[in-house]
């Protein structure tokens, strides 16, 4: 018998696994609810917190039950909507799983999930009791912008999919940590959504030094947070909000001048200034300044922007 995951349930499962199974070939189309839900509590679903989020192809098959939360999916699915995971367990891909949360989520949270799924990292449960210092979990991306828009171009008229589509058109791929994603939409959404509206970055993206660079700065590369190359403009996010120590400041130091070397110029923004709206927008300014462009703020951003902070960053 197979059971088929979705919604929460199946963001909790990548978000507890980190990363797609070896084996992902196995699709299914209709999908059916268990008839005795009660007989699989503490075998398939105990990986899982209740009420477990499951499809059905039929609502008349809908019973009331404390361990399933049933939602209806009528029709075929296309390719791409399952993975099997094995243990009967037919879990909501990554896309099916972002199209499935549109409807439930506002859009800047919609967009830091798309930026998770297509990122390295993974943010972790509520009851995980291992999470690292960090705060997040390192794994291979789940999915790419390129791989959501195919998907969701095979599901026209679905709940959310406009809200996913939208979402879509903000979406990076590459982030390597949460701040990273929060600092790239606070830089990148449009004005009226409370970002800076600054053009789509490449995060991550790996500069190679010349041969005469890599003998004078002891590096091959170096890969910068977010690079607009049409513009040699870096900016990196550095978690350490004091910048002490000597080799801290000299290692810093020592990356700027390799990517002034190549006509890239570096804005550094801490910790500290993200969660400082006045040194963002400095921050911002310098950015701006280095476009040559100037950063022309609407009289409905101050709120937009209050409100996407409040979305990203919680009371800070």
């Amino acid at each position: 018998m197979k059971h088929f995951v979705s919604h929460q349930s199946a963001l909790e499962y990548w978000r507890r696994f980190h990363k797609l199974p070896g084996r992902s070939e196995d699709r299914r189309y209709r999908v059916a609810l268990p008839d005795k839900p009660s007989d699989i509590r503490l075998k398939v679903f105990s990986k899982f917190d209740l009420p477990v989020h499951v499809l059905i192809g039929n609502p008349d098959c809908r019973r009331t039950s404390k361990i399933l939360k049933q939602h209806v999916f009528s029709g075929e699915t296309p390719v791409g909507c399952f993975i099997n995971v094995g243990d009967g367990l037919m879990i909501s891909s990554p896309e099916f799983c972002f199209l499935q949360l549109s409807d439930q989520l506002v859009l800047p949270e919609l967009i830091e999930l798309g930026y998770e799924f297509c990122g390295s990292y993974s943010m972790p449960l509520a009851d995980d009791p291992s999470v690292p210092e960090r705060g997040f979990y390192n794994r291979p991306p789940l999915t790419s912008v390129a791989k959501l828009e195919v998907f969701l171009r095979s599901m026209p008229g679905t709940r959310g999919h406009q809200k996913a589509i939208r979402a879509l058109r903000y979406l990076l791929d590459g982030s390597a940590s949460p701040m990273e994603t929060k600092l790239a939409m606070l830089l990148t959404l449009p004005k009226m959504l409370g970002g800076y509206g600054f053009s789509l970055p490449v995060l991550n993206k790996r500069v190679d030094l010349s041969k005469a660079e890599k003998a004078k700065f002891g590096r091959e590369f170096y890969v910068c947070d977010m690079l607009w190359p049409d513009k040699n403009i870096a900016v990196e996010y550095d978690s350490d909000q004091q910048h002490t120590g000597s080799n801290r400041i000299a290692s810093d130091s020592k990356r700027r001048n390799a990517l002034a070397s190549l006509g890239i110029r570096v804005v550094s923004v801490t910790k500290l200034q993200l969660y400082n709206s006045v040194e963002l927008r400095r921050a911002a300014k310098t950015i701006a300044r280095h476009m040559n462009k100037r950063l022309s703020l609407g009289n409905g951003f101050p709120a937009a922007h209050r409100e996407l902070r409040k979305e990203l960053l919680g009371g800070f």
